[in-house]
C-alpha cells in the first residue's frame, strides 16, 4: 500500500480563489484527488480548471442537478434524491396546498425551484398557489418576508415553506418566523441546507419542530454510525463536535476512490474513473451506496424534524436506496437527457432524441 498524504487548503468563500487553488493543488501539490467544494458556485469555478487539467474532484454536497463531468463524482444529493420527495413528503403526509419556494439567490436555488415548479405544476398545482423569493447571501432582515409568507399561509389552505436558503441567513430567517407567531404547527419549513453544524451552537428554539432533507442524520442508529462519531470525536477531541450528511458523502466518496485506486492499480485519473464505475461502499444508515455510470451514487432520502438539542428525529424515509439523477425528468430540456460516462455513449449530456452528446456546457 501507499501511504496517503492531506493537502488542505481554504479558498475563504472566494469563488475565483477556488479555481486558483485547484490549479495549484494539481500542478504545484500533484494531488491524485481532490475532496471539495461546498456552494454550487465553487464547484463551477473548479469544474474548467479540473477539466483542463484532468483531475479528479468529489463533490459532497446536495445541489441542483444538470450537470455530469467526466472528472467530477458527485457524492450529495440530486433534486431527485432530495429536494422532490421532500415536496412527496410534505403533499401526501402533511397535505400541504401551497407552496413558498425561498431561497438565496445562486444557481444552486434558482434551478432547484424550477425543477420543483414544474413539478408542482405537474401535479396539478396552480401558479397562484406557489410563492417564489430570493433573497442574497447572509440576508438578515427577513421582516416583511415573513409577514408575506404568514400572508400568504393565511388563506385556509395548508401551506409550507421548501427553504434552499444557505448558511448564516437561516438563523435570523426562523428567528423570524418565530417573533412573528409562525409554528411549524402552521407553516412547517423543510430545508435541505440546514443540517448538525449549522444548527451547533445557535438557539435551536425558533427551529424545533420544522424539517430537514437529507440522506444522512448523525442520530442514525446504526453500528457503523456510532463507530464513525466515536472515530470522529477522537481525532477531533472535541465530544461536542457535529457529524453531518456532507461528512458521510465524503467518507463513503473517499472510500470509494481508494476501492477504485486499488482496482485499477494505479491514482491516475483516466484509471480511476473506469474503474469507479460500480464501486459499492455500505452508508452509515445501513444501506449500500454505488457509484453509477452518471457519477452520481444511490442514498436513501430521510426526513428529519429538528429537535431541541439541535439533532434530527427521522420522521420519514425511503424503504430503499434511490439513483441518482444527473438531469431532471421534469424539464422538457434536460428529461431527454442522460449521463453515461460508460461505453459507448461515454459523456455526461446524451440526448435520447437525437442519439447524440449534446455539447451542453452545463
Amino acid at each position: 500500500g501507499k501511504k496517503l498524504e492531506a493537502v488542505v487548503v481554504d479558498p475563504a468563500s472566494n469563488w475565483p480563489l477556488f479555481a486558483e487553488k485547484t490549479r495549484e493543488l494539481l500542478t504545484k501539490d500533484k494531488v491524485a484527488a481532490i475532496f471539495g467544494c461546498w456552494t454550487s458556485v465553487s464547484r463551477k469555478s473548479v469544474l474548467p480548471v479540473i477539466e483542463e487539467l484532468n483531475g479528479i474532484l468529489f463533490y459532497p454536497v446536495q445541489y441542483e442537478g444538470e450537470e455530469s463531468s467526466k472528472n467530477v463524482f458527485y457524492t450529495g444529493a440530486a433534486p431527485n434524491q432530495q429536494a422532490v420527495p421532500a415536496v412527496d413528503y410534505l403533499m401526501n403526509d402533511l397535505k400541504v396546498k401551497r407552496w413558498v419556494l425561498a431561497g438565496t439567490d445562486y444557481v444552486y436555488p434558482r434551478t432547484t425551484n424550477k425543477i420543483l415548479e414544474a413539478y408542482l405544476k405537474a401535479k396539478g398545482v396552480s401558479p397562484k398557489d406557489i410563492m417564489i423569493n430570493y433573497t442574497p447571501f447572509g440576508h438578515s432582515d427577513w421582516q416583511s418576508i415573513v409577514a408575506d409568507i404568514k400572508k400568504f399561509g393565511s388563506t385556509g389552505k395548508k401551506t409550507a415553506v421548501v427553504s434552499t436558503i444557505n448558511g448564516d441567513a437561516n438563523v435570523p430567517f426562523y428567528k423570524e418566523l418565530g417573533n412573528q407567531g409562525v409554528s411549524a404547527e402552521d407553516i412547517p419549513v423543510v430545508a435541505f441546507s440546514v443540517g448538525e453544524e449549522e444548527l451547533s451552537g445557535i438557539d435551536t428554539k425558533p427551529l424545533v419542530g420544522h424539517l430537514a432533507a437529507w440522506n444522512y442524520f448523525m442520530s442514525i442508529d446504526t453500528t457503523k454510525n456510532a463507530e464513525f462519531i466515536k472515530k470522529w470525536h477522537e481525532y477531533i477531541k472535541d465530544p461536542k463536535r457535529v457529524t453531518n450528511d456532507p461528512m458521510e458523502a465524503h467518507f463513503i466518496g473517499f472510500n470509494m476512490w481508494v476501492k477504485a485506486v486499488e482496482k485499477a492499480g494505479t491514482t491516475e485519473p483516466d484509471a480511476v474513473q473506469k474503474a469507479i464505475i460500480g464501486v459499492e461502499f455500505p452508508n452509515l444508515t445501513g444501506g449500500i451506496a454505488k457509484m453509477l455510470p452518471n457519477h452520481h451514487i444511490s442514498k436513501p432520502v430521510l426526513i428529519g424534524e429538528i429537535q431541541d438539542d439541535g439533532q434530527f428525529l427521522t420522521v420519514w424515509q425511503t424503504n430503499k436506496v434511490v439513483d441518482g439523477d444527473a438531469w431532471s425528468d421534469y424539464l422538457p430540456e434536460s428529461k431527454v437527457i442522460i449521463a453515461d460516462w460508460t461505453p459507448p455513449i461515454n459523456c455526461g449530456n446524451y440526448s435520447t432524441k437525437t442519439k447524440k452528446c449534446s455539447g451542453q456546457k452545463y
